[in-house]
């Protein structure tokens, strides 16, 4: 006789990027499991695999997580991680008054939300006539990284968001540009246009919330930043 089917209730969210209504559903044991052996693993790739085959069973509209902008995977996630296991975690946050002690704080996930800088555009003036459009990074482009080429993993993630480039009417997509016409492209901006370009990626959306915490020793309250999805698991 076969065992009798669970049901599993559904919930909706908001795509922070498009404003999209999903429905999803909390991951199940077998999820939870696939999850927890590719952390263990460390490694990026198949941590990247897991939240993809997350995404893909338990969101129940189409969507691709591959696609979507790591600021709306981290957030996706967090919700259905909330609806999971529980909407409540507990933090160990460092008091930043003395930088010494810890305090335990709790954070409803629910509250927890994607946000962004007022002054963030990803359209960035090179020159009079040369501006340059930006995407925001993917699931599928934050791996392949040198753990310890910073700089050079730098360049990389600019070069896999240059989306466009226009001069006056013209406008030169990505798909068309080869990775050396777009190196000596990067290389041949300016200091200025340079810290455009990363401040694209200071500013873009984010997952954060802010916390009061109060040193038990100096009894001074503060305001801590807890900023993207590995930091609520901490």
């Amino acid at each position: 006789m076969a065992l009798p089917k669970l049901n599993t209730v559904t919930y909706d969210l908001n795509l922070p990027s498009t404003g999209q209504k999903l429905e999803y559903r909390p991951f199940l044991v077998k999820e939870q499991k696939a999850l927890m052996i590719a952390q263990e693993s460390g490694d990026d790739r198949q941590i990247e695999k897991a939240f993809a085959q997350i995404i893909n069973d338990c969101v129940i509209d189409e969507v691709d997580p591959y696609q979507l902008p790591m600021f709306d995977v981290e957030y996706i996630f967090l919700r259905i991680r909330g609806k999971s296991v529980g909407e409540k975690v507990k933090l160990s946050l460092l008091c930043p008054d003395d930088e010494k002690t810890r305090v335990d704080v709790e954070v409803n996930l629910e509250e927890v939300d994607v946000q962004m800088s007022v002054d963030h555009t990803n359209t960035i003036e090179l020159s009079k006539d040369i501006t340059m459009v930006m995407k925001y990074p993917c699931l599928k482009d934050m791996t392949g990284f040198d753990a310890e080429g910073e700089i050079t993993n730098l360049f990389e993630m600019i070069r896999r968001c240059i989306h466009e480039v226009r001069q006056g009417d013209t406008i030169y997509n990505r798909v068309d540009i080869t990775d050396k016409e777009l190196d000596e492209f990067i290389e041949s901006m300016s200091a200025e246009s340079f810290d455009h370009v990363t401040n694209f990626f200071n500013t873009m959306p984010k997952l954060i919330h802010v916390v009061e915490v109060k040193n038990p020793k100096t009894k001074k309250k503060s305001e801590i930043l807890i900023e993207g999805l590995q930091s609520f698991f901490g």
